[in-house]
């Protein structure tokens, strides 16, 4: 019987450098074993062609659900495309391709065949264009899993002392963000991290820093009164019971290194107000971690790269540093979650 965590794996956007990051992670897992059996989720004839394209001669298996592949293979569940894809050019036709491989992912975690999801990056434009509604992973998990919030949270830097940083509004335009910072989004979004960093990343007594939403926290309330309304008292009720958390502080603040290695996590108020710190401290091995959900979900911190993928030069050398930081980061993840 196979101890080790099992892995799905998406494939990402057909035309991206997903297809291409995944040969690139078979080569390695075959040199040097990822303590995971890994099953990739895509079209087994595109995964084989791209790798081609750059060189590399991956070892892939056909995925069943009884028996693990061969040692050092990683296994494909074989997931057709419904057009041929061309590199750097993304087709609104294979739409459905990709959100039916996250579908049969999602449920395959949350019933217990697998025990993580690692996911490479989406083109949401093209899903948009072929009439999806599709805001993101993040959203879509929630929403077929039925978890009411879920927090997207990055994990980046030296390993010794990771930088996580955590948003309580994730893809919404900068007009909306404001109404979407409520107490009970805040509160939730702070439970929730505080939870995740005892169980899933066994910090005994964590220590959360909440950002306020405007510049310098509000300035007293001279520059916006979230701060007061909204955002300290949720503070407040979080540490009533009993989580360590301080804020709200001035973003431009608590991210100077200094001060940021004294908390265990960020929770940023908006998208581009912590992960652009994040990104520029460890781009390239970061990773995406979703809180909240019945399984643990982890994925890279770049996207498709649709320039890269279109010269197969360029995809040749791709970084795959992030995706591999995923499936180390989903498989403690899982075997955290399995004491």
């Amino acid at each position: 019987m196979d101890s080790r965590p099992a892995i799905a794996v998406t494939s990402g956007e057909p035309a991206g450098i997903g297809p291409e990051l995944c040969a690139m992670l078979a080569v390695r897992h075959a040199r040097a074993p990822f303590d995971a059996r890994l099953v990739l989720l895509g079209d087994r004839d595109l995964l084989e062609a791209r790798a081609e394209r750059i060189g590399l001669a991956p070892r892939y298996a056909d995925y069943t659900a009884s028996t693990s592949g061969p040692a050092g293979a990683i296994e494909v569940w074989h997931r057709p495309l419904a057009a041929p894809a061309t590199p750097g050019h993304p087709d609104p036709s294979n739409a459905m391709s990709v959100i039916d491989a996250l579908r049969d992912a999602c449920d395959a975690c949350a019933s217990g065949a697998f025990d993580a999801l690692v996911t490479a990056p989406v083109q949401k434009s093209t899903i948009l264009d072929a009439g999806v509604p599709f805001t993101g992973h993040t959203e879509y998990f929630a929403a077929r899993t039925g978890t009411p919030r879920v927090v997207m949270m990055l994990v980046g830097g030296p390993g010794e002392a990771p930088l996580r940083v955590a948003l309580v509004t994730t893809h919404l335009a900068l007009a909306d963000v404001p109404g979407a910072i409520t107490r009970a989004a805040v509160c939730e979004t702070i439970a929730i991290v505080a939870s995740a960093l005892a169980q899933q990343f066994r910090i005994a007594a964590p220590r959360i820093a909440v950002c306020g939403l405007n510049p310098h926290a509000g300035e007293g309330g001279h520059l916006g009164r979230e701060e007061i309304e909204v955002i300290a008292p949720a503070i407040a009720e979080c540490r009533a019971e009993g989580i360590e958390v301080e804020g709200p502080l001035p973003a431009d603040t608590v991210f100077v290194p200094s001060h940021a290695r004294g908390f265990d996590a960020i929770v940023a108020m908006y998208h581009d107000q912590g992960l652009p710190v994040l990104k520029a401290a460890s781009f390239g091995r970061g990773v995406n971690v979703t809180l909240g959900l019945p399984f643990p979900r982890t994925s890279v911190d770049h996207g498709t790269a649709l320039d890269l993928a279109a010269d197969p030069a360029r995809a040749a050398g791709a970084d795959p540093g992030s995706l591999f930081e995923a499936i180390d980061l989903a498989t403690a993840l899982s075997r955290s979650a399995a004491r």
